[in-house]
């Protein structure tokens, strides 16, 4: 009489066991979605995770797609690609590789795209990059950068906290000078209000140095290619990029040992890491 409740039961149990089995099997499946690995590390190194984890890294560590990378004040990271491609980063910058993907067998599915918070790096075009070249996109604060089969290095300066406030001050002074009621600020006082301009500092905004293949850079307000030995400025989106005639200091100087070959990587994947990485929650 309780064989059929039985084998209700076990029929219950075995399917909620095939579903605990499927969703490890997708869990598993998106851990081992690798972009790349470091493979140069000269200090402190972060990332955030797309679900909020901080891991501390360390060499021979995995970076995947939707990790964002963070670098101390004296830290140099590359990463390198499944595709062979490097990105090194230079100290205090924000990197996020927001999508990565690349099969030797799948050209269509080819997909590159980062975006540069702040900070600088230096970028080696890899397999994906030389066969899909507008499947590869760097975005900045100021403008989009593509690729020609390159090798570029892009440095955002962001403005001083003086040049904020001032810009603050500005926004207000013109508020109030439309509006006699908003605050006691006359034309007078406004014409006399001046924005600091940078002598010895480079002015804020994107700039890139081409050292082989040419790049495009793109915002709303303009294009601009850059070919080898070649520099250029964006000072915001609202600002088309130009051609500076000289080398601005654009300051990248990681240790020797990042110049080394790394050798190449898998095509389809690094090997799993044998480092435990730290996790911050």
């Amino acid at each position: 009489m309780l064989q059929p409740k039985n084998s209700t039961v076990l029929k219950t149990l075995f399917q909620g066991l095939l579903l605990l089995a499927l969703c490890g099997m997708a869990g598993a499946s998106w851990a081992a979605q690798v972009a790349g690995t470091i493979v140069q590390l000269s200090g402190p190194l972060l990332a955030k995770k797309a679900d909020g984890v901080v891991r501390i890294l360390s060499m021979r560590s995995e970076v995947e797609s939707g990790d964002t990378l963070v670098t101390e004040k004296n830290t140099y990271a590359m990463v390198k690609f499944i595709d062979n491609s490097e990105i090194t980063l230079k100290p205090g910058t924000t990197f996020k590789v927001e999508n990565f993907s690349y099969d030797a067998g799948k050209p269509d599915a080819d997909s590159a795209s980062f975006n540069l918070v702040k900070g600088g790096l230096r970028s080696v075009t890899g397999l994906l990059g030389k066969r899909n070249k507008e499947k590869f996109a760097m975005k900045t604060p100021s403008a989009t950068i593509g690729i020609r089969g390159t090798t570029f290095i892009a440095d955002i300066v962001e403005p001083s906290a003086e040049a904020v406030a001032s810009r603050m001050a500005y926004n207000l002074a013109s508020t109030a000078a439309l509006d006699p009621a908003a605050a006691p600020v006359q034309p007078l006082m406004l014409a006399q209000l001046t924005l600091p301009s940078p002598t010895a500092a480079r002015a804020p905004g994107l700039y890139v140095q081409v050292l082989d293949g040419l790049i495009h850079v793109t915002n709303p307000s303009g294009t601009a290619n850059f070919s080898a030995g070649q520099f250029g400025f964006t000072p915001s989106f609202r600002t088309p990029p130009i051609i500076l005639p000289a080398n601005p200091g654009i300051p990248f100087t990681p240790p020797p040992a990042f110049s080394q070959s790394t050798g190449p990587s898998s095509s389809t994947g690094p090997g799993k890491s044998n480092t435990v990485d730290c996790e911050v929650r």
